[in-house]
């Protein structure tokens, strides 16, 4: 396996198989969290725990806001009760039903496209006056397309903002920080199909385990700004279930502005 085709056919049958073992990324929002955002008391997260600040978001009512691999009935459906337009773009098509699910029951309005988050070639340029892209790059091969098609379907004014994982959180090897062990075996940028063994890759595909990709921060944060981008909030977060919490951040969010020509 080594086409992007063949990266994207596989996650999209594995993030359709976490939908259905429930991965917490797979679990939609509830009845009284889109009633709370009807009535202007909501909050999304990018990263694992912390809430975006508030003042990243424009006012929403009428907005048109790109929720970018964003599948799993979460951030799509909140924007859509705080009353953007929203449309949530996501390879999966078990994910994408989660928000068809929320959005039929709550009547919202949201629409669902499926694709890969490196071609957003469904849409024009300046669709959106948004995009939201939660932690998801990280199953791209290649980063930078994703911030030159953000880019490029945002309009003049418009606001990325994107979360994504530090790239140290792949150095060490996942059998040893499960014991709470940090030892250093891979290099960055990482990548499943050239750092893992024959084995590993098997045991990763009997779990369902999508195909991850640790970029570069000058992936990550230097191909915003060489899409265009003017980086204008950051932020680190942890994911508490993981042994690096106690000693590095290993999330990272960003608020990018696309200029005004």
């Amino acid at each position: 396996m080594s086409s992007p085709e063949e990266i994207l056919d596989y996650n999209r049958r594995a993030w359709d198989r976490q939908v259905e073992r429930g991965n917490r990324w797979t679990v939609p929002v509830g009845p009284e969290e889109v009633a709370r955002a009807r009535r202007g008391d909501w909050r999304i997260v990018l990263t694992p725990t912390k809430p975006v600040p508030a003042e990243w978001f424009p006012p929403l009512a009428g907005l048109d806001v790109l929720c970018l691999a964003s599948g799993g009935g979460q951030q799509g459906p909140i924007l859509a009760a705080a009353g953007a337009r929203v449309v949530v773009y996501d390879n999966s098509p078990n994910q994408l039903a989660r928000d068809r699910e929320v959005a039929d029951r709550e009547g919202l309005d949201l629409g669902c496209v499926r694709g890969d988050m490196a071609d957003l070639s469904a849409f024009d340029d300046g669709r959106f006056d948004l995009i939201v892209h939660p932690c998801s790059n990280t199953f791209a091969a290649d980063v930078r397309p994703v911030w030159r098609e953000a880019y490029r379907v945002l309009r003049p004014g418009g606001s990325l903002l994107a979360g994504f994982t530090n790239p140290v959180a792949f150095l060490f090897d996942e059998a040893d920080l499960e014991r709470g062990e940090l030892r250093i075996a891979y290099a960055i940028p990482y990548s499943d199909l050239t750092s893992l063994t024959d084995a590993e890759r098997r045991r990763f595909a009997e779990r369902d385990e999508p195909l991850c990709f640790g970029h570069t921060l000058d992936d990550q944060i230097g191909g915003q700004l060489a899409a265009g981008f003017v980086l204008t909030g950051f932020f680190e977060d942890v994911d508490p279930d993981s042994p690096l919490a106690r000693v590095i951040p290993a999330y990272i969010a960003t608020r990018a502005l696309k200029p005004r020509a």
